[in-house]
């Protein structure tokens, strides 16, 4: 089906159609995409929008390009997302078809350092929840979690580890919404959270704070993925 009413540029457009086909199953991991004439006709973009949008798709190893062969769907981690989108860490499970689980390490209420005070914009010393989580998918453990949230906004600190969303405890709880986050990503090396998530492969850690649509913070975490388990990618362009 042609995507030429869609009036972004025409090679994210296509990264985006040929996602939502991966995603929907018409393409399957291992199998081999059409032509690029037939798929440029499909998709009634010219082939060099189509190569331009393959080199993006490769790079983000959603596809592999075999020289005189075709281009492949590839076999990627089950939880992939565009870094620029934010779900919760159960958006993302349940997206990928898995069900989502959780196991509380530590749920504490503590007094906030000088820098988590300075993060969450409250005084030094004043309570905060802290709260230590595993993830699981179906039955794997795939993040560990620590989140810390001001103490004068919860009223009911257990709505805060029931095992749903976060995000979800937050909204009904405190009343305010979740809307973006200043996110930093960086590997991780840590023997005690790989330890708790099984696994000798790479961490990659995002710290992230959290605001509501007011731009107050609401929410500082730390969340630690099994590099194997999930792939975060971003569409850039030149400006």
């Amino acid at each position: 089906m042609s995507i030429k009413l869609d009036h972004r540029l025409l090679y994210l457009r296509v990264i985006e159609k040929i996602k939502q086909d991966i995603d929907a199953g018409v393409y399957r991991e291992g199998e081999k995409l059409p032509s690029e004439f037939e798929l440029s006709k499909q998709l009634g973009v010219s082939r060099a929008t189509l190569r331009e949008a393959l080199r993006i798709l490769e790079d983000e190893k959603f596809v592999v390009r075999k020289h005189g062969v075709g281009t492949f769907i590839s076999s990627k981690p089950p939880f992939t997302s565009g870094i620029e989108e934010l779900f919760s860490v159960t958006d993302m499970i349940t997206r990928a078809k898995m069900t989502p689980g959780t196991k509380v390490l530590v749920a504490e209420k503590v007094l906030a350092t000088e820098r988590e005070a300075e993060r969450l914009k409250i005084e030094p010393n004043s309570p905060i929840y802290r709260i230590v989580r595993i993830r699981y998918a179906d039955d794997t453990p795939v993040v560990y979690c620590v989140d810390k949230v001001p103490a004068h906004l919860v009223s009911n600190p257990e709505a805060l580890t029931e095992g749903k969303s976060l995000f979800d405890s937050l909204e009904k709880e405190v009343g305010r919404r979740v809307a973006y986050a200043i996110t930093h990503i960086e590997p991780s090396v840590s023997a005690e959270i790989s330890s708790q998530l099984q696994t000798d492969q790479p961490l990659l850690a995002l710290k992230q704070l959290h605001y509501d649509e007011s731009d107050l913070p609401l929410l500082d975490s730390a969340n630690f993925f099994r590099a194997d388990r999930f792939d975060f990618h971003v569409v850039r362009k030149r400006v």
